[in-house]
């Protein structure tokens, strides 16, 4: 029994590559080696307290000690007690200095508590910096987008063809309720980001010229979004172009996101940055949440009352297949097909909402599954047959002091249409690219690429490897995007 137990006992140490001289209680190079584990502790101590004549010390004996260890090491023989002797003296007096100086364990873990305490609040202080000017960076619109808006207007008011042209097609009035065709929506104040979701649409349709797309912008870019899509064809689709604001019926009355923006509170919290909690993330502040061109998503039935089905698309995606087959799908009586999002437990109702109101917790599963705004199909028809809009304006009057929810359009949508919500396979739209790495298998196969995220194609800070797949439907050679060096 002695023999096999001494026999394992040497397979370990032949095994791990141990000397008998590590092992031996009485070796000198084990002590040696822990007294420089010790000495590196407190010389990192010892700089942070400027002490650096100590420091100076402890470097130089640890640097003797670690000579001893490499001859022993080059000559293979093991370091004697009589060789090592004063390195490993001298070494003692200083571990023995440091601790008389508060060095001791107690000591360093309080000063490493401090100096990982400090080192959180720099990085969350950074991390706060860094989330404010992303978000700034964001939101700014770039000197080129903003130079070509101003020429289209300018070439819209000045050249009456353009407005003629627009007038005489008359085709265009039959086509905008003719439910035999492929009607989508997009909702924007981005004049190039929706001319790709077109020009990308148009360019992988199997049939363009059954595909419509309604637009809606705001009064600003009203006229440069029409002298756009005038002055340019998208492979025969058909276009027309509408402004929020002849909508007369989105007034304060009936949409509650407008009479909340009367309330000085709302205007405070999303506009002055001084109103409510300072410490609620400035994304949780932006105003873009209260924008109606934002919110329109939730009146679709009403802006296009004589369509029975749509595909509504962010201007921030990018179209490389043919949609006609949404317009096929059978939804099973819900109103809302979308991709779920639910593959990581980040993206279900309990990370959009408020659990601990009443209100959310008896009403919404906290672990249903959440979807994606950006591809959505509405059924038109049964949306109206359920008033889903009444449903979404119950919700956002009871958020009126955004305890149910903080941030944007989802979370209203996640309440608006739950229980009412076909799941879509995932390859018809794919997200993250303006955020996160993507699977290039998923970018290869997908039908619609979603820039979610602040960091979109047409931005400094947008995400230089997924930009190409966004260039590919922008002319760079046309005129007005040379002039407002627009690449």
């Amino acid at each position: 029994m002695f023999e096999m137990r001494f026999t394992r006992h040497e397979k370990v140490i032949e095994g791990l590559n141990i000397t008998d001289e590590m092992v031996s209680p009485d070796s000198v190079t084990r002590q040696l080696n822990d007294q420089i584990s010790l000495a590196k502790a407190f010389l990192v101590i010892a700089k942070e307290s400027s002490n650096l004549q100590f420091a100076w010390e402890l470097s130089a004996q640890i640097r003797n000690s670690q000579i001893l260890l490499s001859n022993a090491a080059l000559r293979r023989t093991p370091l004697t007690t009589s060789e090592s002797e004063t390195a490993i003296r001298d070494m003692a007096l200083l571990l023995f200095q440091a601790q008389q100086l508060h060095y001791d364990s107690a000591t360093m873990i309080m000063r490493l508590k401090a100096k990982i305490q400090g080192l959180e609040e720099q990085m969350n202080s950074i991390t706060e910096k860094s989330s404010k000017y992303g978000q700034i960076a964001a939101e700014e619109v770039p000197k080129s987008l903003y130079c070509l808006g101003v020429r289209l207007t300018s070439e819209w008011f000045k050249n009456s063809n353009l407005q003629r042209k627009l007038k005489e097609n008359r085709q265009t009035a039959l086509k905008l309720k003719d439910n035999s065709l492929y009607h989508f929506c997009v909702f924007s104040d981005n004049i190039l980001a929706t001319s790709v979701v077109v020009n990308s649409t148009a360019l992988n349709s199997k049939n363009p010229e059954k595909v419509v797309f309604h637009l809606v912008t705001d009064e600003v870019n009203h006229a440069a979004m029409r002298a756009w899509f005038t002055m340019n064809s998208f492979a025969g689709v058909t276009v027309d172009v509408q402004k929020i604001e002849d909508f007369s019926w989105l007034n304060a009355s009936y949409v509650p996101v407008l009479k909340q923006l009367q309330d000085s509170d709302t205007r405070s919290y999303y506009f002055s940055g001084s109103g409510g909690d300072n410490r609620t993330p400035i994304k949780f502040r932006n105003p873009k949440y209260l924008s109606m061109l934002n919110h329109l998503r939730f009146y679709i039935p009403e802006v296009f009352p004589a369509l029975k089905k749509v595909v509504f698309l962010d201007d921030d995606v990018v179209v490389q297949k043919d949609l006609s087959a949404l317009f096929s799908l059978d939804l099973n009586g819900n109103v809302n097909g979308a991709v779920e999002t639910c593959m990581e437990t980040f993206h279900r109702y309990h990370k959009y909402l408020n659990y601990s109101h009443p209100l959310i917790r008896e009403h919404f599963d906290p672990d249903a599954c959440g979807w994606a705004f950006g591809m959505n199909v509405f059924d038109l028809v049964e949306w109206r047959r359920r008033n889903v809009t009444g449903i979404y304006h119950y919700w956002q009057e009871k958020n009126v002091d955004r305890t149910l929810w903080k941030l944007g359009t989802l979370p209203p949508g996640l309440l608006t249409f739950y229980g009412l919500t076909e799941p879509l396979n995932p390859s018809w739209h794919v997200l993250g690219l303006g955020y996160t790495n993507v699977d290039p298998k998923l970018i290869e196969t997908g039908a619609v690429l979603h820039f979610n995220g602040n960091s979109k194609p047409w931005l400094k800070i947008g995400m230089e490897k997924y930009k190409p797949i966004w260039d590919k439907y922008v002319d760079y050679g046309h005129p007005l995007l040379q002039q407002c060096n627009v690449h």
